[in-house]
């Protein structure tokens, strides 16, 4: 069974950077894509960035700028380097997984249990 953990949330003041990682465990052929989404309290979950598995990416026009995605396909592993934080940013942020190809079947999304980030003074 394929899971996702996230780790490297934490708090942070503002202008501070935090780098999250998201590795997807079990045995995996293929990931087509892995991206990050977040959700703040009382707001609805949304794309902060999400990067194919040949290298292109996309960003949040938020973000744009101060976040940077990348992957690791050997290892499963996204990867999201926030620098310049802002209070905005704080919210749970989740790894997503979408297209996975497994042994036992292919998988449209698989989502991580999440990981807070707090950007405050």
């Amino acid at each position: 069974q394929v899971q996702l953990v996230e780790s490297g949330g934490g708090l942070v003041q503002p202008g501070g950077s935090l780098r999250l990682s998201c590795a997807a465990s079990g045995i995996i052929y293929s990931i087509n894509v892995m991206g990050w989404y977040r959700q703040a309290p009382g707001k609805q979950r949304e794309l902060v960035a999400n990067i194919v598995s040949g290298g292109s990416t996309n960003y949040a026009d938020s973000v744009k700028g101060r976040f940077t995605i990348s992957r690791e396909n050997a290892k499963n592993t996204v990867y999201l380097q926030m620098n310049s934080l802002k209070p905005e940013d704080t919210a749970v942020y989740y790894c997503k997984a979408d297209g996975v190809s497994t042994p036992t079947g292919w998988f449209r999304s698989i989502w991580g249990q999440g990981t807070q980030v707090t950007v405050s003074s």
